[in-house]
């Protein structure tokens, strides 16, 4: 990727990416294997509220040494007075562990999303200690196998075994117990406009894999959950789009308790195509 070359529709957004990969290279060496995009960016559904979501691969875990560099460049490019600035979504992870699970190769890096944010390690959970990280995980190979931009680094496909059919819709399930059921007994985590409307809109996207056995962008998943679904939640999935425009705003009572019965309906849809999976 060279400046100014475009990779996304977003001048800024292609600046920080800019950033983040001319930082990485001399602090990485030849550690790197690969920077790739992956989330709304590689779907087109990005706007000015998504995440900036990007995988660097690279060859062993990484030292102390470079973490600490590493966070004191994402310090620095989070400080720049861009829009997106600190909207970065990273993982810096061994290619051993991004090809398949493998507890023994499960350490990575990432930072998250937020002003303040620093570089932290994590290891990446399996489907019994974690249902939601580890059905998340699974996800997010898919995206990146699939439909990731490399900016450096040979094809994401060589770098990630096949996911299948099925890897996918148990991942979609995960997800739903391990991160949606709680919220039931934790309603006071939906206090934001902007969580609340994350919640709908992820919901769709688990109902719509589950349902096709493909991941799909927020946008598409919510224009077939309101096709598809139960005509109550229309109002809800629409004003979920509203939402994630004012994120700080406190949710409306109804609509959380709307978002809660939106939750138990899809646990009771994934029930039952879990049903029918086990009974052919």
């Amino acid at each position: 990727m060279s400046h100014g070359k475009l990779v996304t529709s977003y001048p800024e957004v292609n600046l920080i990416l800019h950033e983040v990969l001319t930082g990485i290279q001399p602090i990485l060496g030849d550690q790197i294997i690969g920077m790739y995009l992956c989330g709304s960016l590689t779907s087109g559904s990005f706007d000015r509220l998504s995440d900036v979501d990007y995988v660097v691969v690279t060859k062993a875990v990484l030292s102390d040494d470079l973490l600490a560099a590493l966070d004191i460049l994402h310090q620095r490019i989070a400080s720049m007075d861009i829009w997106c600035a600190t909207q970065l979504e990273g993982i810096y992870i061994p290619q051993a562990a991004l090809r398949k699970y493998d507890p023994i190769h499960g350490l990575h890096v990432l930072i998250d999303r937020g002003r303040g944010q620093r570089l932290h390690r994590m290891y990446i959970a399996d489907a019994l200690t974690s249902h939601a990280w580890w059905g998340g995980w699974v996800l997010l190979r898919e995206n990146l196998r699939e439909h990731g931009i490399t900016l450096t680094g040979p094809d994401p496909c060589n770098l990630i075994s096949p996911i299948s059919a099925k890897e996918l819709q148990e991942a979609s399930a995960a997800i739903l117990h391990g991160w949606a059921a709680p919220l039931l007994d934790n309603q006071a985590e939906i206090s934001s406009r902007g969580y609340q409307a994350y919640i709908v809109l992820t919901l769709c996207r688990i109902l719509y894999t589950l349902e096709h056995a493909s991941v799909t962008s927020k946008q598409i998943a919510a224009k077939w959950a309101q096709e598809k679904l139960d005509q109550r939640w229309r109002p809800l999935i629409e004003q979920a789009w509203v939402g994630r425009q004012n994120p700080y705003l406190q949710a409306e009572e109804e609509d959380v308790n709307e978002t809660l019965d939106f939750i138990r309906s899809a646990l009771a849809r994934c029930q039952l195509f879990e049903s029918i999976k086990r009974n052919q």
